[in-house]
C-alpha cells in the first residue's frame, strides 16, 4: 500500500487562514496592488453618484490659487497655508511625508499652542501665530515661520544580539515673524491614507466605546478611552473619531478643519480667515468669496472621501503571513488594534451601512509612552495618547507614495521601527516582540505588510 498520500504533504499552517479574512470591509473591498490602490471607488455607485466622486476627486486634486482670480470657484487659498491642495497632504489619496529640513511640506504640518484650554476643549492659541504654523503665504503676505528638525540617533538591540538603531526627531522654529515661539506645546503631524473613512463615519459609537476601559478592570495593561470633541454644528461635544488624536467627530468637520488649517480656505463651518493679530497684511488680503470652499464642493469632497475603497489584503494565505497573525494575536496587538466591528446607518451612502469591517483600529486613545509623547493635551486626549491608527492599506504605502514613514510624525522608517517606538501601554507587546527570533519578528511584519 503506497504511504504517497495528500495528507503525507499537509501542513498544520493552512488551518491558521479564516474563511474571508483578506476582505477588511466585506464586499466593498477592491483587489489593487498598483499605485492608485488608495483611490478606488466602491462598486455599485449610481451614475449620478460616480459623478460626484469624480468632482470631489477633482476638487480633491485640484491646486487652489489666490484671490481674486478668473478661476472664482477654486481662488481663496491662504493668506498663509501649508499646501495649496488636499494631495499634497496625501497624495493618491494616500500617506505624507516626515519633515525635511529646506523643502516645503508634502504632508507634514505642526500644531501648537500655550498651556491650557478653552471650555469647549480647544487648545490655547499662539499670540500671533493661532494654533498651527503656516510655513507659506501668497505674494505680498508673509509666512508665520519656519519648523526644523535634527535626528538624534538611538541604538537598541533584540535579545538574539541584532542591533537596531531609530531616529528620534528634535523640532525647532526659525524666522519667526510675528514674535517668539519658544516654550509653545508643539504637535507635529503627518498625513495619513484616506481610505475607509466612510466605514468609520457610519460606526455607531457603542462599536468603539465596547473597547474601552480606562480603569483596565481586565488587567491587560490597555486601557484605551475615548476622546470626546466639540462638534462646531452641533455645539456639544461627541465622540471623536478622526485625527493622530480622535479630535474630530465627524467626517464633515474633519475635512473642513483640514480645508482650513491646512490650506487657509474657509467653509460654512470655519468662516473665518487664519490670521491672528498682528497678521495685518493676512487679515486684508481679497478672499475667494463668504465661503471659498462652497457647501456643495464641501459634500462633494465628503462624498468622495467617503466611499473610497479599502484594498483587500494580500499574500494573506502565505506560511509566514499566517504564522505572524498568530503571533500578532498572542502578544496582544489585537488588544489595540481591533477587527470585527459592525457599522450602522450611514449618511454617505447606504452601502456602507450594516458591514463588517476590520479596520485594525479601536478608535480610541492609549497612553504610548514618554518617547512618543508631544505633551499636548487635544480635548481630553493627554500629551502622551494617541488614536490607534488603522491599520488597512499599510501594505501598500510605499507602493502608492513611495516609502514607508510612519507613526504620527513619520520617524519610523518602517513597521519594525514603528512598533520599537512603541511604549506605554504597548510597552509589554514590545518587549515581547523584542524577544522574538529574526524569523518571527519577519512574520509579524509580514502579516502588518499583509494589511
Amino acid at each position: 500500500m503506497s504511504c504517497n498520500s495528500d495528507d503525507d504533504n499537509y501542513s498544520p499552517v493552512v488551518d491558521l487562514y479564516e474563511e474571508g479574512e483578506e476582505l477588511l470591509t466585506g464586499s466593498l473591498g477592491v483587489n489593487n496592488t498598483s499605485d492608485t490602490a488608495f483611490g478606488l471607488k466602491i462598486d455599485g455607485l449610481s451614475f449620478n453618484e460616480i459623478t460626484a466622486f469624480s468632482t470631489g476627486n477633482s476638487l480633491f486634486n485640484q491646486s487652489w490659487v489666490s484671490a481674486p482670480a478668473s478661476t472664482t470657484s477654486i481662488d481663496g487659498l491662504g493668506p498663509t497655508f501649508n499646501a495649496r491642495a488636499c494631495n499634497t497632504c496625501h497624495f493618491k489619496d494616500g500617506r505624507g511625508r516626515p519633515l525635511f529640513n529646506g523643502a516645503n511640506s508634502n504632508g507634514f504640518l505642526m500644531r501648537i499652542s500655550l498651556a491650557g484650554q478653552d471650555a469647549f476643549g480647544n487648545n490655547n492659541p499662539v499670540p500671533g501665530y493661532n494654533t498651527q504654523i503656516q510655513e507659506r503665504s501668497n505674494i505680498g503676505i508673509s509666512f508665520e515661520a519656519k519648523v526644523n528638525v535634527n535626528y538624534e540617533q538611538i541604538n537598541g538591540a533584540y535579545e538574539d544580539g541584532t542591533t537596531y538603531q531609530l531616529q528620534k526627531p528634535i523640532y525647532s522654529f526659525s524666522e519667526e515673524q510675528f514674535g517668539s515661539l519658544a516654550g509653545v506645546e508643539m504637535s507635529p503631524r503627518v498625513g495619513t491614507q484616506t481610505i475607509g473613512l466612510g466605514l468609520i463615519s457610519a460606526l455607531p459609537d457603542e462599536q468603539i466605546l465596547q473597547f474601552a476601559d480606562e480603569s483596565d478592570s481586565d488587567n491587560d495593561g490597555i486601557s484605551g478611552r475615548p476622546n470626546y470633541a466639540y462638534n462646531i454644528e452641533t455645539q456639544q461635544s461627541e465622540l471623536g473619531k478622526y485625527g493622530w488624536k480622535a479630535n474630530a467627530p465627524t467626517l464633515r468637520q474633519q475635512i473642513a478643519s483640514a480645508f482650513h488649517g491646512d490650506m487657509g480656505l474657509t467653509t460654512s463651518l470655519f468662516s473665518e480667515n487664519n490670521c491672528p493679530s498682528p497678521q495685518q497684511d493676512c487679515f486684508e488680503a481679497p478672499n475667494g468669496g463668504e465661503f471659498e470652499v462652497t457647501d456643495n464642493q464641501l459634500e462633494r469632497v465628503i462624498f468622495y472621501q467617503g466611499v473610497l475603497a479599502v484594498p483587500n489584503r494580500r499574500n494573506f494565505t502565505d506560511e509566514s503571513v499566517l504564522k505572524g497573525k498568530v503571533l500578532f494575536n498572542e502578544l496582544n496587538c489585537i488588544g489595540c488594534h481591533r477587527i470585527n466591528m459592525v457599522t450602522g446607518t450611514s449618511e454617505i451612502q447606504p452601502m456602507l451601512s450594516n458591514v463588517n469591517i476590520k479596520p485594525y483600529s479601536d478608535f480610541l486613545l492609549h497612553d504610548m509612552g514618554e518617547e512618543l509623547a508631544d505633551n499636548r493635551p487635544d480635548f481630553l486626549a493627554n500629551g502622551n495618547e494617541w488614536r490607534t491608527q488603522p491599520l488597512w492599506g499599510i501594505g501598500l504605502i510605499q507602493t502608492v507614495n513611495g516609502h514607508t514613514f510612519l507613526l504620527h510624525d513619520g520617524r519610523a522608517r518602517n513597521i519594525e521601527e514603528a512598533i520599537l517606538w512603541h511604549g506605554g501601554e504597548a510597552e509589554s507587546a514590545k518587549n515581547n516582540f523584542k524577544n522574538l527570533s529574526t524569523d518571527q519578528r519577519q512574520q509579524i511584519i509580514d502579516f502588518v505588510n499583509s494589511l
